[in-house]
């Protein structure tokens, strides 16, 4: 007779199976580019499910990713940060310990950082809520294939790359390392060849070194450098092995689109597509409408019944799993396991589709046998690492609690897509 380990063991390895065929079946992705409710709407799509959203006003008002000319309103050593205005009345937040080399293009007398201070940031981190944007005088300069940065030397690699391709990319990038900038090998580099990478890095060392350059001449505040709106970056940011096309239905759209691709990603130019159907909008043929709705919701049902309660805090986001509609069966710690499995693979799909970052603590179903804990630890985290954005499940609790914190990038989905918008869809 089976032990109940044997049985977990077992669900868990048709449960691989049944994603692995789940997975080749839809490994291509189409990029999605409309506006919607005042909005610009970028969503990623695979098999048919969004799994990343970005919405952004019409009228442009981003900061992150731009470097301007900022002046240090205030030094405050006991939390060994700075605020620096990058205009009138915009402060943001500055590490001191982060930032050992400032960039000046004005300095007062005084050795270290002051009060008065002028010098080249980049906006780091957007502001959510109670907290202003970070800045840095780490400069990053960011291609389909790479990533120039100012504040380190260094050669660094995705960690999606394999041994080999990191060999193999070394070699191509190694004889351009230098002690003014490092260079990051981004996942996208696993398919170009090494004129594309040398053609890309040529590009941003020349903006690195316009932005260098120019700024000592430009007076406070000016903005020096301006990143590509968000659904463009999109663009930039998609892993295009997958990618088989890239759809808008705006004129507008499809033109900036077009002329972003033909500078930067030429390559990629065959893939852009515009969709025309005066009967069927391209949000309503893919029911993006209902999708940002389940997205902002609280509650996430799962196919076998049981659903997931996502409630974001303050301090952190809580993610409750919920056996629901799902019939227990014969074997209750197995129908756990296999509801646990369900939602870990759901959660790190949310965790993407709505920007979640920060700490996360999941719920999950109690399971009383060790070994299905390190089962559902084990699928968790595989998941997660499918993330673009680097997640990092730490810990289980003695309590039970899963631990995990996502890196933050841009504001969360609620955030970006407005509450008056939110409350109409």
């Amino acid at each position: 007779m089976l032990t109940q380990v044997q049985k977990g063991a077992g669900i868990l390895s048709l449960w691989k199976n049944w994603g692995m065929k789940l997975a080749e079946n839809t490994v291509t992705e189409k990029l999605l580019i409309t506006k919607l409710e005042g909005n610009i709407v970028t969503a990623l799509m695979r098999g048919g499910q969004v799994i990343e959203f970005r919405c952004e006003p019409v009228k442009d008002n981003r900061l992150l990713g731009n470097i301007y000319v900022g002046r240090v309103r205030d030094v405050v050593k006991n939390i060994q940060a700075a605020f620096i205005e990058i205009g009138k009345g915009m402060p943001c937040y500055y590490s001191l310990d982060e930032n050992k080399t400032p960039l000046y293009t004005k300095k007062s007398a005084a050795k270290t950082l002051a009060q008065g201070d002028e010098l080249l940031v980049q906006v780091s981190r957007e502001s959510s809520k109670s907290k202003a944007p970070s800045v840095s005088s780490c400069l990053n300069f960011t291609g389909k294939y790479l990533v120039l940065t100012s504040g380190n030397t260094r050669v660094g690699f995705s960690q999606k790359l394999t041994p080999l391709e990191k060999k193999r990319l070394r070699e191509w990038i190694e004889p351009y390392r230098n002690e003014q900038y490092g260079i990051v090998v981004r996942t996208n580099a696993r398919n170009a060849g090494q004129a594309e990478l040398e053609q890309e890095l040529e590009a941003l060392l020349g903006e690195y070194r316009r932005v260098t350059e120019t700024a000592p001449h430009r007076t406070c505040f000016s903005l020096v450098y301006e990143t590509p709106r968000d659904y463009l970056t999109a663009l930039r940011d998609t892993y295009t092995s997958g990618l088989e096309s890239i759809v808008t239905d705006d004129r507008e759209l499809y033109a900036s689109v077009k002329e972003y691709l033909s500078v930067h990603q030429p390559g990629d130019l065959p893939l852009l597509k515009f969709y025309e159907d005066g009967l069927l909008p391209l949000n309503k043929l893919y029911s993006l409408e209902k999708s940002l709705k389940e997205a902002l919701a609280q509650k996430v049902w799962l196919k076998s019944g049981a659903y997931l309660v996502i409630q974001p805090t303050e301090a952190l986001t809580v993610i409750d799993v919920n056996t629901g509609k799902c019939t227990q069966g014969k074997y209750q710690q197995e129908t756990f396991l296999k509801i646990n499995l369900e939602a870990c693979r759901e959660i790190a799909r949310q965790l993407r589709l709505r920007n979640v970052s920060g700490i996360i603590i999941v719920d999950f179903i109690n399971m009383e046998e060790k070994d299905y804990q390190g089962q559902l630890l084990k699928e968790f985290e595989r998941f997660l690492k499918q993330d673009p954005v680097k997640s990092t499940l730490v810990d289980i609790t003695p309590l039970g609690l899963v631990e995990v914190t996502r890196k933050k990038v841009r504001k969360p989905l609620s955030e970006q897509f407005s509450q008056s918008h939110s409350a109409t869809i």
